[in-house]
Parts: C-alpha cells; structure tokens; sequence
C-alpha cells in the first residue's frame, strides 16, 4: 500500500524555482541552450505567481530596446560581441530577474560604492583590461555569470539595492589564437574585458568598448572561447 502524496508548498515551490533560476545564471554552459532554460524556469514562476503576462510585457520591452530578436535576446548580442557560452545572454534575463525579485545577488553595492562606479566606469571601460583589473577597480561582483574558470568567457555584474538604478556588466573573453595548430588551451592566462554594459536605453548605446572589444567583434577575424 503506498503512502498519500505530500506536495511542496507554493513557497517551497516558488524558493525551488529561485534556485534554479540563479544555478542557470551562474553557469548557463551547464543547461545547454541557456535562453530555453531560462524560459522553462521564467513561465513556471510566474505561473506560480499568477503573472503570466509579465514575459509578454517583457519581450516587448526589450523589443522596444533592441535587445529581443527572433532568436531571442542571443540575436541582440550577435553584432556586438563574439558567440559565448550563454553569460552575455544570462546578464540581460538577470536584470529582469532582478526585477521580480528573483535574483540572489552575492554582493550588493552600497549607494556611495555604485554612484562611484557609474561615474567613472565609461571612461574607465575605454582602455584595454582584464578581469583582475575589473575586481581590483570595482571589488567582487554581485553575480558571476559563466564560472570562476579563467579560460572562458564570463560576465561580472554589479547591483544596488536600488532597483531603478540598472546593473553594470562587464564583459570578458579569453581569445584563442587562430595561428596555432590548436586553439586550446588558449594564449591569455585570465579574460580580456571586452565591452562595459548599462542603461535601459538603447541596447547597443548601452555598450562601451574597449579597444580589445572593438577589434574583436564579430565582423573581425579572431575568435573568443
């Protein structure tokens, strides 16, 4: 004879989904295609919550930014920044987590720390760097999207408790040398940063490169792991 069935309760179920959710932010490489996986765990949310609407709303929102496509938010970055694992794509559906309350931030910066950072951070992000000159500019990040390994690409981004102040994000790549027999493991022994992200305007306004990253986008012939 088996027992009765126990179900979770909705807030045992809704804390379940939150986990998930910030597991596939932080290591989209694990969940294969990370813009499925965020969808899966995004509907179920918000079903739970009883907001389906709010992914419609958002996908007009972000098509209104220019940071949806019909591939999803994937398309947005294609003319920007060289294809990833899934960080770059796992930064944008971070800010919308964050929105609902969702997001588990590791470090919250404090007014006075990110007023500082916004200042300076465009003309900081116009030179070439790499992820140890980030953290030691700016400290660790609220959230790490991509792993700590320094061998792949990777995205750091920075929060306040202030949800109508946006994130920053940086982005970073490990360039393979295309004139070597093998492009593993790859010339740099930590990522290059690429491009500094933030702003609710305009998606591609809200980039600023980096020497590195404007040579390495797309339209040039190197490749990022």
């Amino acid at each position: 004879m088996t027992g009765e069935t126990v179900y979770a309760s909705p807030d045992e179920m809704r804390s379940y989904l939150m986990d998930q959710l910030n597991n596939v932010l932080r290591r989209p490489g694990m969940y294969g295609d990370v813009e499925a996986a965020m969808w899966m765990v995004v509907n179920h949310l918000l079903f739970l919550e009883r907001r389906p609407e709010v992914w419609e709303e958002q996908k007009r929102a972000w098509g209104r930014q220019g940071a949806w496509s019909p591939t999803g938010v994937k398309g947005a970055f294609s003319p920007l920044l060289p294809p990833d694992h899934g960080c770059s794509v796992a930064s944008v559906y971070a800010e919308f987590a964050r929105r609902q309350g969702w997001l588990k931030p590791d470090r919250v910066l404090d007014a006075e720390a990110y007023a500082a950072m916004r200042s300076t951070v465009r003309q900081w992000g116009q030179r070439d760097r790499v992820w140890a000159d980030v953290t030691a500019a700016f400290g660790p990040p609220s959230v790490l999207f991509g792993g700590a390994n320094p061998f792949y690409r990777k995205t750091l981004g920075y929060l306040t408790e202030d949800l109508a102040q946006p994130m920053v994000f940086f982005h970073l790549g490990n360039r393979a040398d295309r004139d070597t027999e093998s492009c593993w493991p790859p010339a740099l022994t930590e990522p290059l940063l690429l491009a500094v992200r933030c702003g609710d305007g305009k998606f591609a306004d809200s980039f600023t490169f980096t020497p590195q990253g404007q040579c390495l986008r797309p339209k040039g012939t190197e490749y990022l792991q």
